[in-house]
């Protein structure tokens, strides 16, 4: 039954984003037969591709300016609910603010074309405000898709320039209901879906204050085993069904590796990976590579390795194959699984070319950290 529920979203999801971009094609298509049937001449028919190269052109630009639109729709109404700039980033650029200074990094996660985060107000009786943060993108998109709309009225003599307007309009009322309208899009909740699972208990509103104070911590150069410990608490089955519950429940496995507690790490864990909740993909496949690395360092299990390199979790580190906690996985792998010293120390260069532009160092410093855990292992098998 939980499986034909969790089918069925993904299938919503699926159905939504199928509607929304048939939506932009029919209507760049109309668009564009308009302008087909007013061609009478070569020379108006040469005018014509011109506009159409120009418009398929543009088509990325017009959809990463609404990307910016929607995550300056979080900052500008995060500031004005009593939060305070931490990070922003589109695609893989990312300014992240560290001390008095916002310095250039580069940072690329899965199913994400940007994100803002922010450094939350402190709760008082538990509250703080929720709603317009997590839905300032879609209404920034909204206010914006007017402002375009009647721009391309204006110019409609403009004939190029009004139907760039128009499509950017479409795809900002795209964007603002595939974030605003509640689901679980890919490996993560959209905003909608965040802003109302926080309404409905402190808990899951307590995970989210929590969350922003460690993102504003980590930016900050502090590592998970330096924050307080009473912000990683490992929520009961029944609360793991909150996706904000449940990235509590991430963030406590995560701080036993940072303390080396390998062995109550593991127990977490497999109990996370196993007992039904609410955690989203790109969590899960992490707390998979960790899996990984603990068996790896410990067991050494190579038949439950491989089941936990299933053809999905590739698939992932492939495409998070810049992340520094798959190269170290891939490195340890290389070391410990696979004894390929050659690919290992490729690897490690690699990590260290990244290193130099993410945004949060005390994440390096702690997979520095497990990596030379590895080389130990290592040197211990061999001796």
């Amino acid at each position: 039954m939980e499986k034909r529920k969790k089918d069925n979203k993904s299938f919503l999801s699926t159905v939504i984003f199928f509607l929304a971009f048939a939506a932009i094609g029919f209507f760049v298509g109309t668009l564009i037969a308009k302008y087909t049937l007013d061609v009478e001449s070569d020379a108006e028919s040469i005018d014509f591709l011109l506009r159409l190269i120009i418009a398929v052109i543009a088509y990325f630009p017009i959809l990463l300016l609404n990307m910016v639109i929607h995550e300056s729709g979080h900052l500008v109404f995060g500031l004005l609910s009593g939060y305070s700039f931490s990070s922003f980033r589109i695609m893989s650029f990312m300014w992240v603010k560290e001390g008095e200074k916002i310095r250039f990094r580069r940072l690329s996660i899965t199913g994400t074309g940007g994100q803002c985060l922010m450094s939350p107000p402190e709760l008082v009786d538990g509250k703080m405000p929720v709603v317009m943060y997590n839905l300032g993108g879609s209404l920034f998109n909204l206010i914006f898709a007017l402002v375009f709309f009647v721009i391309a009225v204006l110019t409609y003599e403009i004939e190029l320039l009004s139907m760039l307007l128009l499509i950017s309009a479409l795809i900002g009322v795209v964007i603002a209901l595939m974030n605003g309208i509640p689901m679980h899009m890919g490996t993560i909740d959209n905003d909608g879906r965040n802003a109302l699972s926080l309404g409905k208990d402190k808990a899951a509103l307590k995970a989210f204050w929590v969350q922003m104070k460690l993102n504003e911590q980590l930016t900050r150069g502090k590592r998970l085993k330096d924050m307080p410990s009473e912000w990683f608490e490992m929520p009961g089955d029944d609360s793991l069904k909150n996706s904000m519950l449940a990235s509590q429940g991430v963030f406590y496995c995560n701080r036993l590796i940072d303390e080396e507690r390998f062995d109550d790490a593991k127990a977490a864990i497999d109990h996370m990976l196993t007992v039904k909740s609410g955690m989203v993909g790109v969590h899960r496949n992490l707390l998979v590579c960790d899996a990984v690395f603990l068996e790896l360092i410990g067991s050494n299990d190579k038949q439950k390795i491989e089941s936990l390199m299933s053809a999905e979790q590739k698939k992932f580190m492939r495409t998070m194959r810049k992340f520094p906690s798959i190269i170290r996985t891939e490195y340890v792998l290389s070391l410990l699984h696979n004894g390929n010293k050659e690919e290992a120390e490729k690897l490690r260069a690699e990590f260290e070319k990244r290193a130099k532009s993410y945004p949060y160092k005390s994440d390096i410093e702690s997979e520095r950290d497990l990596m030379d855990i590895a080389d130990r292992v290592a040197a211990e098998r061999i001796a």
